[in-house]
């Protein structure tokens, strides 16, 4: 039987990643296409949607028979990549081959994220902000409370799951970042992760700009080190 189509409008791939899946060797598929509007995004050029072609997808599959017990992980990423409908299809194509599965997604879509966990391995979900900022950081009205249905699905799943924040100063105070990762916390999550905005290619320009007043990577591990009993595992990336 003919395997059916899968469309995927790929952006890219990386051939090995070791800090994609966590303690995993993995390469990780990126998705063009993303429906949030974050100023700080460094990748502006992967928002703009469009349609896989057929081929697209078919040289990844080709690349992952090849890669068969080198990597342990495929990594779809992106963009934004649940918002692509052929996406379950190729999972379930990248598990057949005897890969875990990881996702990252920002949460926009939680029945669709919810269709996907039966298949996924481990997920990295961005949590942009705190339930009151997240349409402001996100640059999207309406998307935090589809992102706070999405982090109750999955913790509730019993799959794998790391929160991560971006940092950037013209969206948050240090106060907020601490106060977001204690509720994060108190919600359940285990293992939570923040990352320093790069500030070259942003969507928007203001992001490249420098804030004053912004606090130092010195002051803002000094804050984080008063949160680790709050969690399994809490990184500065």
């Amino acid at each position: 039987m003919t395997p059916i189509p899968i469309r995927l409008p790929v952006a890219g791939l990386t051939a090995l990643s070791t800090l994609d899946y966590p303690g995993r060797l993995a390469c990780v598929v990126f998705l063009q296409g993303c429906p949030l509007r974050c100023g700080y995004c460094h990748n502006p050029g992967m928002i703009a949607p469009r349609r896989g072609g057929l081929t697209e997808w078919l040289e990844v599959e080709h690349f992952l028979h090849r890669r068969r017990g080198l990597l342990d992980a495929v990594v779809f990423s992106g963009g934004e990549p649940t918002r692509h409908g052929d996406l379950e299809a190729a999972i379930r194509r990248a598990r057949g081959l005897g890969y875990r599965i990881g996702l990252h997604t920002a949460g926009p879509y939680p029945r669709r994220l919810r269709r996907l966990l039966p298949h996924l391995d481990w997920v990295g979900l961005d949590v942009k902000g705190a339930p009151a900022d997240f349409d402001r950081i996100a640059g999207r009205p309406g998307v935090g409370v589809r992102h706070g249905q999405s982090l109750d699905v999955l913790l509730s799943s019993g799959v794998a799951l790391e929160c991560r924040t971006t940092v950037h100063w013209r969206d948050f105070q240090i106060d907020q970042v601490e106060r977001l990762a204690r509720w994060l916390a108190r919600r359940g999550v285990r293992h939570y992760a923040l990352q320093l905005a790069r500030t070259e290619q942003c969507l928007d320009a203001r992001y490249q700009r420098p804030v004053a007043g912004a606090p130092s990577r010195a002051e803002l591990e000094q804050r984080l080190a008063t949160l680790t009993p709050c969690f399994e595992t809490l990184v500065l990336r």
